[in-house]
């Protein structure tokens, strides 16, 4: 298999990959897309190319040469390879594909991490990330850019409280990745459902009527989704 039919069998994987629908909300954490490139095959292989490498990634490769690019291909193959018989299937592709779109959860995890765990415990308490997060908020509850700190940080507080397993306003790192992508959690999918329905929900009656659901940016299948 050449680096052409290798790709085109990528695109396929990428878009079996992708089949599940996802929201945006508006939540303080936000998800970035796979790629910012125009995800069209007959023009070129870019959008693929950030999806199974990582955009990050992908931009190392733009720098190699042609033989470079090669090898280190072939190093990455073979870490897809799972049962190293040697060949890649679709399903391996597609675990593949999974896997580089969580990587950026683990990297950001990690970033956050290191700036919330301010006295270096391995563990994340509520009072650490709250001074952490909104401490210049609590000098200046009424800051001129327009953001609603106060509600912002209660609402951080729920979910916090919600990916706190044992009640202890303490963290691991997991339940910590739980409340910075509680949408990659079951247990957490009744506040994603809650903080969507608030963003929505304008008038705070308890409903989504047409013109909020029309309104909201980040509806699923709307001209952002």
């Amino acid at each position: 298999m050449d680096l052409r039919q290798f790709l085109m069998c990528l695109s396929l994987c990428t878009a079996f990959a992708l089949s599940k629908p996802t929201e945006k909300k508006d939540r303080v954490h936000h998800e970035p897309q796979l790629s910012d490139k125009v995800h069209n095959d007959a023009q070129s292989f870019d959008y693929d190319h950030d999806a199974f490498l990582g955009a990050e990634e992908a931009k190392t490769f733009d720098q190699l040469t042609p033989e470079e690019s090669k090898e280190r291909l072939g190093k990455i193959v073979s870490k897809i390879d799972g049962d190293k018989d040697g060949f890649v299937t679709v399903d391996e592709l597609k675990d593949w594909i999974k896997f580089a779109q969580k990587r950026w959860i683990y990297e950001d995890v990690e970033r956050q991490w290191k700036g919330h765990d301010l006295n270096e415990d391995g563990l994340v308490s509520w009072e650490e990330y709250k001074n952490a997060t909104y401490g210049y908020v609590l000098d200046d509850p009424d800051p001129d850019d327009g953001f609603n700190y106060k509600q912002m940080m209660v609402r951080d507080e729920r979910r916090f409280k919600m990916a706190d397993k044992d009640g202890d306003l303490i963290a691991t790192k997991e339940e910590f990745t739980a409340f910075l992508h509680p949408e990659e959690y079951d247990y957490m999918k009744d506040i994603v459902v809650q903080e969507t329905m608030e963003d929505i929900d304008k008038n705070a009656d308890g409903f989504i009527d047409l013109e909020e659901y029309i309104e909201f940016p980040g509806r699923l299948g709307g001209s952002d989704g």
